[in-house]
C-alpha cells in the first residue's frame, strides 16, 4: 500500500446491507503505464500528484498497489438488459471509496477494467485501452458540452492482451462519478433483498442525491419525480447534441442524472432519427430517437422496483405511481420543444417556432444533412462550405429571417442563443476511431491529443480544422461500435 494520501477516502456505500457489495482487491497486471492523465480534473479533486512519478501513479491507477485508506469493493446490482431482466454487478469495476471534497460532497473513485469480481459471470475482468479511451474521449466530450457524465481521471495500459473481436492491449479507467446507483441497484434490492434492504437504499439515495427528499411525505415518490426530471434533463441535453448512449440498459441509468457506462456510444452525423451505431442493437431499440421512450421505460422499473415503499396497499401504489409517471411525456415534450427553440435562437418555445423547427428537421431528414453543421450554417454563412448544398437552403434561411422578425429578436440576439446550444464540434466517429487506431495499434498519440485539444472548448467560434468539422465522405454507412466486454 502506498502510504502516500492522494484521496480522502470515506466509504459510506458500506452502510447499506452486506448483500449490496463484496469485497475484493484488483488483479495485479504485468506492465503498467500511464497513457492519459486529467490534469483538469486532478486539480478540481484537489490531487496533488507531485510527490509521485508516473510509474507510482501507473502502479496505483491499475490496483497494483492500493491507496492508502481505500477499502475496494464490487457492487450488486441487477438490470433490463434490452428489456430483459437479469442479475448483473460490478463483473470488471471495483470501487475504491468516495473522495471527499472540501464541501464535503463525495464522489466515487473506481477503477474500470481492473480484473474478475464475484460478479464477473465467466468474464475476463478486463477492459481492453481502446475501450477504456473511448469512454474518455465520450464522457470528457460531454463534460465540456455542459452535459452530466461521469469523467475519467486517468487511463493506463496493463501490459496484458484482451482477446475481443480481435487479441487487444489491456486498459484500465479510472472513473470519478457523483455515484454509481443505478436504477438497476434498486431492481437488486426489490427483486432479491427484503424491504428494509430496500429502504434503506432509497434513504442513502436521498440523503447522497437529494437530501431535502429525506423530509417528503412520500420518499419514493419524491426520490422517482427527481430522477424523472433529471433524466428528462440528461436526455434532452444529449439529443441536442446528437448524442446516442447506445446502451440504455437500466443498470447504466444513474439515479444521479449523469451519463454513465460509455460502451457503443456515437455521435449522430447526418440527421435521421433512426440512427444507431451499436453492434448488439439490432432492433434498433436504443436508437437517436428512442431515447425519450427509453427514457420512460426505465423510469416505469426504477418505480416498479419503488412500488412497495409507495403505499402498503399495492393497488394504491400502482396508481400513485403511474400519476407520476404520465407526467412524463409532457415534461418531455416541453423541455424538449425549449432546446430545439435554443437550437435556432430563441429562449421560449411557441408554435410557430414549433412549425419552423419541424421543417427544419424534416428538411436535414430528407437530404441527410450533417445534424451539427447545419445549426453552423443557419447562424452564418462562414459554415457554408461545411453542409450540403440544397436550393430549399434559401427557403429555409429566408423563414428563419421571418421568424425572428415575427417574435422581435434580433439575428444578433438569437446568434448569441445559438452559439450557447450549438457545438461546432463533436467527436466524429472516423476521428473517434483514428485516435483509437493510434494509440492502442501504434503507441502514437499526436492525433488523440490535438482531437483532445479540439474538444475542450466545443462551443468556440474560432477556426479549427477541417478534419475536425466534417463527418467523413461517404458518412457513416456501416460503422458499428462495439461495447468493449
Amino acid at each position: 500500500m502506498i502510504e502516500r494520501k492522494l484521496f480522502e477516502f470515506k466509504h459510506t456505500y458500506q452502510s447499506l446491507p452486506q448483500p449490496f457489495f463484496k469485497k475484493v482487491n484488483p488483479s495485479a497486471v504485468s506492465n503498467p503505464k500511464l497513457v492519459f492523465w486529467n490534469e483538469e480534473l486532478a486539480k478540481q479533486l484537489k490531487i496533488d500528484p507531485a510527490a509521485l512519478d508516473k510509474e507510482e501513479l501507473a502502479e496505483l491507477f491499475v490496483g497494483n498497489q492500493l491507496f492508502k485508506d481505500s477499502e475496494p469493493i464490487a457492487q450488486a446490482y441487477a438490470g433490463h438488459q434490452f428489456g430483459n431482466f437479469t442479475m448483473l454487478g460490478d463483473g470488471r469495476a471495483i470501487l475504491l471509496g468516495e473522495h471527499v471534497l472540501k464541501n464535503n460532497s463525495v464522489l466515487d473513485i473506481q477503477l474500470k477494467g481492473a480484473g474478475i469480481t464475484p460478479f464477473s459471470r465467466g468474464g475476463d475482468g478486463r477492459g481492453t485501452l481502446s475501450s477504456m479511451l473511448r469512454e474518455l474521449i465520450m464522457s470528457e466530450t460531454l463534460h465540456q458540452l455542459n452535459i452530466p457524465t461521469s469523467r475519467g481521471l486517468a487511463v493506463v495500459s496493463t501490459g496484458d492482451q484482451v482477446y475481443r473481436q480481435t487479441v487487444e492491449m489491456g486498459g484500465i479507467l479510472t472513473r470519478v462519478a457523483t455515484s454509481h446507483l443505478r436504477v438497476g441497484t434498486f431492481e437488486y434490492a426489490r427483486r432479491f433483498l427484503d424491504q428494509n434492504a430496500l429502504e434503506q437504499l432509497l434513504d442513502y439515495a436521498l440523503e447522497r442525491h437529494y437530501p431535502s427528499g429525506l423530509a417528503s411525505e412520500n420518499r419514493a415518490k419524491a426520490l422517482l419525480e427527481f430522477v424523472m426530471d433529471k433524466q428528462i434533463q440528461l436526455i434532452v441535453n444529449w439529443m441536442r447534441v446528437g448524442f446516442i448512449h447506445g446502451v440504455m440498459n437500466t443498470d447504466n441509468f444513474t439515479i444521479s442524472g449523469e451519463t454513465i457506462d460509455y460502451g457503443p456510444c456515437a455521435f449522430m452525423n447526418a440527421y435521421f432519427p433512426g440512427t444507431v451505431f451499436s453492434s448488439i442493437d439490432r432492433q434498433g431499440r436504443y436508437a437517436y430517437g428512442n431515447q425519450p421512450a427509453i427514457g420512460q421505460w426505465n423510469l416505469s422499473c426504477l418505480a416498479g422496483a419503488l412500488l412497495p415503499l409507495f403505499h402498503e396497499n399495492e393497488k394504491i401504489a400502482i396508481d400513485m405511481a403511474e400519476q407520476l409517471l404520465n407526467k412524463y411525456p409532457e415534461k418531455f415534450k416541453t423541455e424538449h420543444a425549449l432546446m430545439l427553440a435554443r437550437k435556432v435562437g430563441f429562449e421560449t418555445s411557441n408554435e410557430e417556432i414549433a412549425r419552423f423547427v419541424s421543417l427544419f428537421l424534416q428538411f436535414l431528414e430528407k437530404h441527410r444533412i450533417d445534424f451539427t453543421n447545419a445549426f453552423l450554417y443557419l447562424e452564418s454563412s462562414t459554415y457554408q462550405s461545411y453542409v450540403q448544398h440544397h436550393e430549399d437552403w434559401e427557403m429555409i434561411k429566408g423563414k428563419w429571417k421571418e421568424l425572428l422578425k415575427s417574435n422581435n429578436i434580433s439575428e444578433e440576439q438569437a446568434i448569441a442563443i445559438m452559439q450557447k446550444n450549438n457545438p461546432t464540434i463533436i467527436p466524429r466517429n472516423h476521428n473517434v476511431e483514428k485516435a483509437l487506431l493510434e494509440v492502442s495499434k501504434k503507441n502514437e498519440f499526436t492525433f488523440f491529443k490535438s482531437f483532445m485539444a479540439q474538444l475542450k472548448d466545443p462551443y468556440s467560434r474560432s477556426d479549427r480544422p477541417v478534419e475536425f468539422m466534417l463527418p467523413p465522405e461517404g458518412g457513416d454507412a456501416g460503422y458499428k461500435t462495439y461495447c468493449g466486454t
